[in-house]
């Protein structure tokens, strides 16, 4: 059975931009492992200031194998202290499984 995470980042205003480079620039990261199924980086609109992170897994067992990953790592400042600092002010992951799909 599919599993869903999304995390939702609180982005401060103007800084889209900055996020969705960062995110264009690591493009086919997580393309690679093991499990992964798709991935979408949403833009809020109509009043919501949080972007969405949506990826699809085959199992939990797939994304925790991608949290532990040097491809995670190094996309999220855990290898590299010369990384930019974060835009979001807050983040939070949501879990879903998928029960139907069209």
């Amino acid at each position: 059975m599919s599993v869903v995470k999304i995390n939702a980042i609180s982005v401060p205003e103007g800084a889209g931009p900055e996020l969705e480079a960062r995110f264009a620039a690591r493009l086919g990261a997580v393309e690679q492992m093991p499990g992964f199924e798709g991935f979408e980086l949403l833009r809020p609109t109509a009043g919501e200031t949080r972007y969405f992170v949506y990826t699809r897994w085959g199992s939990e067992e797939a994304f925790r194998n991608w949290l532990e990953s040097q491809q995670f790592q190094h996309g999220h400042g855990g290898d590299d202290s010369s990384r930019p600092s974060p835009i979001g002010t807050g983040s939070a992951l949501l879990e879903f499984e998928v029960v139907d799909r069209a």
